[in-house]
């Protein structure tokens, strides 16, 4: 009888142990997985959505802070985006302005959360602030200048190391996937490699050409292909009067007639030039979600109008 008994409470032990260490097992990848068996991952931006699927592909669930149409200059989250964190497992930031607000408490939001910065490795270029005249806000626009250009999305070469980080990140929470995140990882990059070809190709005969925008969104771009870019507003600042026509005058030396705008911002200063200059206004956007079919849409833009 006593043996029986024990072989009983032989077995309830072994029983304790075992679901103690599937327990054990189960919390430890807890916030790993959604409902649908994908990882859960934020961005702050959409074309960030379009590099993590790319790389994640079916086994990635993405979600983006700045919704489609607004800037990621001013972009206060939702509430209720900051509740959803909670059950994000990654947070890949890129720099953009509203993270130097937004950035601790999004990661406060849930401090499991694993934050990357994809832009750790770049060492990013001041914004292009371009002097029109001399005025008592000269000191301000040269401070604001100084500030890093957010925009490294839009060259393909940074893509590609934002890409790898990307990358690591998501074996690091998800190794049962990792050969499949480093195919995807190899074919992304291919295709960037080609479309820089391509881009260099597209824009080979209008080297060291001189384009106007609202916003100085493109300068990794005119860096990278050998243009030069001449921005209306820097720091999101505004141009003065003096500083419109200082425009509008070196707009008319250098043949400009087309002043490139985006869609989340306003365009009146830009139409304000274009028609003062007998031109007109052009929308591109730096945030479209096909990034690569995008980056190739405003090359040939560049290209047809710069041409010309």
């Amino acid at each position: 009888m006593f043996s029986h008994q024990k072989r009983l409470a032989s077995a309830l032990l072994l029983t304790i142990l075992a679901l103690s260490l599937l327990l054990s097992g189960c919390a430890g990848n807890k916030t790993i997985m959604d409902d649908a068996g994908k990882l859960p991952v934020t961005v702050s931006i959409v074309p960030q959505a379009y590099f993590v699927e790319r790389i994640g592909g079916d086994h990635v669930s993405v979600s983006v802070m700045v919704e489609p149409g607004a800037s990621p200059a001013t972009y206060e989250p939702k509430p209720e985006q900051l509740v959803a964190l909670s059950k994000s497992a990654a947070y890949f930031s890129i720099g953009v302005p509203f993270e130097t607000i937004w950035l601790d408490k999004i990661a406060s939001a849930n401090p499991e959360m694993l934050l990357v910065d994809t832009i750790a490795e770049i060492e990013r270029i001041p914004l292009d602030a371009h002097h029109h005249g001399e005025d008592e806000d000269e000191e301000e626009h040269e401070e604001e200048a100084g500030a890093p250009d957010p925009h490294v999305w839009l060259s393909p070469g940074l893509v590609s190391l934002q890409a790898q980080a990307m990358a690591e990140a998501l074996i690091q929470l998800d190794p049962d996937h990792q050969s499949d995140y480093e195919t995807n990882l190899d074919g992304f990059l291919a295709d960037i490699d080609q479309l820089d070809g391509d881009i260099r190709e597209t824009l080979a005969g209008v080297q060291g050409i001189q384009f106007m925008v609202f916003h100085p969104s493109w300068g990794y771009f005119a860096d990278s292909y050998g243009l030069e870019q001449i921005a209306v507003e820097v720091g999101g600042q505004e141009p003065s009067a003096q500083e419109l026509a200082h425009l509008i005058e070196e707009a008319h030396h250098e043949g400009i007639r087309v002043v490139f705008a985006q869609p989340e911002f306003s365009t009146s200063d830009a139409e304000t030039i274009a028609k003062e200059i007998g031109g007109e206004v052009l929308l591109v956007s730096p945030l479209a979600k096909n990034w690569l079919e995008n980056m190739r849409t405003v090359a040939q833009t560049f290209a047809e109008v710069l041409g010309q």
